[in-house]
Order: structure tokens, then C-alpha cells, then sequence
């Protein structure tokens, strides 16, 4: 278990903030109903690469106040962890950036999912990312939409061509929505 320096208004301790990160980015693995997610149960590491780690009500709160925390601090000043056994830790700022950001999101109630920018997926993982099926996925890759290899019959796709082509997506989605949005104007639709 870890802590940080600073202790909370609410006299929760710094500490948990630690433990928390620790349950995102080593045991990021979770199943389960609500109840067993604020026991802490954690899936094997061999069970997924990249499953969300869901928060319970527990650790919203916690993660909310944790963040606001973080939120006080000078953007120029490392952020210090001091572990039990003495050692102290000092992160760099794109981690604590990174912190912040997923406490935000996890106090909000989000999902959170940390995939290296470098990694390489499986197809079910890539279309899991995309929100679309395996199959849809896959007729993306034979068409040449995503760049992808073959390990042996396994296609693997790199995370960032995944990234890259969902923001595309995205960007043309919105583009044509305001194109809509325009055209609904000028047509005097009462939008």
C-alpha cells in the first residue's frame, strides 16, 4: 500500500488514492456484480489485456475526492508517493497528468482502460474497441481501412491504426452532422 502526503478534508488519507491506481494499472482485470467489485475481486492477469476497470459507488467517491485533490496541486510540482516500506517514488508529470484524468473519469463513473499506444491487439479486442463485430472488423482489415499483420492465421492490429481509424470515423460523423444541422437552417426546419 502506498500514500501520498496529503491527507483529504474528509480525512480519507492519500493512501487509498495509491491503492487505487495500483488496482487500475496491475490489477485492471475486473468481473463481477457491483458487490464483489467493492471486494476487490480481480480476474487472473491471463484472463483479458485490455478490460475496463468499472468502479463501484466506493470508488467514484473515492476517486472524487482523490482527484480533487491532485486538482490542488501546482502543475510544475513531481508528485511524491512514499510506500510503506520508506521508499518514496516520484512520478513524472505525464503520469500524474494521467492520474488526474483517470480519477476524473473513474469519479464520474466512467469505465477506464489503459492500452499502451504501441500495443497490438487481437481482432475481438479491436472490434470490442470500435463497438462494431468481429466480422465487420474483419471485412475493415481485408478492405485495407485498418493496416493489420498475420501471426501465423492470427491477424494483429496496432492499437494506434485502431485509434487513427476511429478517429477518422468520428471526425467524418461529425462532420456530416453539422453538414445536416446546416442544411436544416437554411431549409428554416426549426433546428
Amino acid at each position: 500500500m502506498a500514500g501520498l502526503v496529503q491527507e483529504s478534508k474528509s480525512g480519507l488519507s492519500s493512501s487509498a488514492v495509491i491503492s487505487l491506481v495500483a488496482f487500475i494499472s496491475i490489477g485492471r482485470h475486473i468481473h463481477g456484480t457491483i458487490g464483489e467489485r467493492e471486494k476487490g475481486s480481480i480476474m487472473p492477469p491471463t484472463a483479458g489485456l485490455y478490460e475496463s476497470a468499472v468502479p463501484s459507488e466506493q470508488d467514484a467517491k473515492l476517486a472524487t475526492e482523490s482527484s480533487r485533490i491532485l486538482a490542488t496541486r501546482s502543475t510544475q510540482d513531481a508528485l511524491r508517493v512514499h510506500l510503506e516500506d520508506g521508499q518514496t517514488l516520484t512520478l513524472p508529470y505525464a503520469a500524474t497528468r494521467l492520474l488526474s484524468y483517470l480519477l476524473t473519469e473513474m469519479a464520474e463513473g466512467n469505465a477506464v482502460t489503459l492500452i499502451p499506444i504501441h500495443a497490438e491487439m487481437t481482432t475481438q479486442e479491436a472490434a470490442d474497441y470500435l463497438n462494431v463485430s468481429r466480422p465487420y472488423l474483419i471485412g475493415l482489415l481485408e478492405n485495407g481501412a485498418i493496416p493489420h499483420r498475420k501471426v501465423g492465421t492470427h491477424r494483429r492490429i496496432k492499437f494506434s491504426d485502431v485509434k487513427r481509424y476511429k478517429d477518422d470515423v468520428d471526425q467524418k460523423r461529425h462532420q456530416t452532422l453539422d453538414e445536416l444541422a446546416q442544411q436544416a437552417q437554411e431549409l428554416n426546419m426549426g433546428y
